[in-house]
């Protein structure tokens, strides 16, 4: 198919979801219907070969990105500047500590005063257990409220960039990737994943990104295994809840508490070390409450009871296990004898993956960009998709 040819099939393609009911905001996967998450998928991919080709995708001539970020980034924070910058608009990171928000301001006076210019706020909030995914809904009702009273002359679209329950951002880069790399959405029924638990030296790691995982592919037909020792589980709402997406969608959803025995048969892997639910509780309310030396002894036994879990390690042998398996984590890794002594992967089975780990990564900043056009203009993002191929003459009317 001519270069032409294959943008008609992905506009006739796109154009048949319904995506009436996506909404100004990306919060959580779960909270979108099916046609939006694909929507997404779609857009993004597309929007990386715009990219590629060297084809602009600006489509605002002003207006402002806000990044909050209460926690470390590399990928996710580069990912959205870039995202923003390659549909035009200036990117401006909200430093709390040199704002107002440090002497009290409150969430609905902030992010109006920042909006008044601003097309898109994105938000990594993931240090505090019941908290982040709170302050990222409270950011969307003051902008609402802002927009339907004639303060702002538009209506921000707020993405989470990761927070205490999700990080939507980065399972839909894992989507993006798996859908490619096994040549189409429709390809993954079947295939089963294991995402877990894996030891590493560090301490207090987010479960955003094992329940986006389990929270999301169940919906594709994904066989999800979930893996890890007792006592390391997720919100058990959300384990509840990927139980509920893989039974509504004919697909298989397991706990186990045995690694090796996980990876048997497994077409996909996801090793990933995190906190458990139990210790971010004790942490998010020591963090409240400053006790420094609360934190420093809930560190110290958090960090022993994981040594006793040091054979949670996906190594050569554990992959043997598997159906020739794809490895995947959204880094960065844990990886022995390179950035710590014992981690979360053997250093060969690393260096085998670097690759697709490296192209898995690689689709953030378009499915940001993705979030942002949808979030803009809706129902009509096609016809966006249209004014930016004609305008480079890559389709003709």
């Amino acid at each position: 198919m001519s270069k032409i040819g294959a943008y008609i099939s992905w506009l006739e393609s796109f154009g048949k979801l319904d995506i009436s009911k996506y909404g100004n905001d990306f919060l959580r996967t779960w909270d979108k219907d099916k046609d939006s998450i694909i929507a997404v998928q779609k857009l993004a991919q597309l929007c990386k070969e715009l990219f590629y080709s060297n084809t602009s995708a600006k489509v605002f001539n002003s207006g402002v990105a806000v990044s909050i970020f209460r926690d470390k980034s590399t990928r996710t924070k580069y990912s959205y500047a870039t995202a923003a910058n390659n549909l035009g608009l200036e990117i401006e990171l909200l430093d709390e500590t040199k704002s107002q928000i440090s002497h009290g301001e409150t969430v609905i006076e902030t992010a109006n005063m920042l909006s008044f210019l601003t097309k898109v706020i994105g938000i990594r909030d993931d240090k505090f257990l019941g908290v982040g995914h709170t302050y990222q809904v409270e950011v969307t009702k003051a902008v609402d409220f802002g927009y339907k009273e004639g303060i702002l002359a538009q209506r921000p679209t707020v993405i989470n960039l990761q927070c205490d329950e999700d990080h939507p951002t980065q399972s839909l880069s894992d989507l993006s990737f798996l859908a490619n790399h096994f040549h189409g959405l429709e390809n993954l029924k079947g295939k089963k994943l294991v995402m877990s638990w894996a030891y590493s030296p560090s301490y207090g790691k987010p479960m955003s990104v094992p329940q986006g995982i389990i929270g999301l592919l169940p919906r594709f037909g994904v066989d999800v295994t979930l893996a890890y020792p007792e006592g390391y589980n997720l919100i058990p709402e959300i384990e509840k809840n990927a139980a509920v997406q893989a039974e509504k969608n004919g697909s298989q959803f397991q706990i186990v508490h045995d690694m090796k025995d996980a990876f048997k048969d497994a077409d996909i892997v996801y090793p990933k070390s995190w906190a458990s639910y139990d210790v971010m509780r004790q942490r998010t309310e020591l963090l409240k409450k400053n006790d420094d030396k609360g934190l420093e002894e809930l560190e110290k036994r958090t960090l022993a009871d994981s040594r006793k879990y040091k054979d949670w390690t996906c190594t050569e042998d554990h992959m043997s296990l598997t159906r020739n398996a794809l490895y995947m984590h959204c880094l960065p890794a844990d990886i022995t004898g390179v950035s710590c002594k014992e981690g979360e992967v053997q250093d060969t089975v690393f260096d085998k993956f670097r690759k697709e780990t490296y192209t898995e990564a690689s689709y953030k900043p378009f499915v940001i960009t993705a979030m942002m056009l949808l979030g803009q203009y809706g129902v009509h993002t096609l016809d966006i998709i249209k004014m930016i191929l004609e305008r480079d003459q890559k389709i003709v009317q």
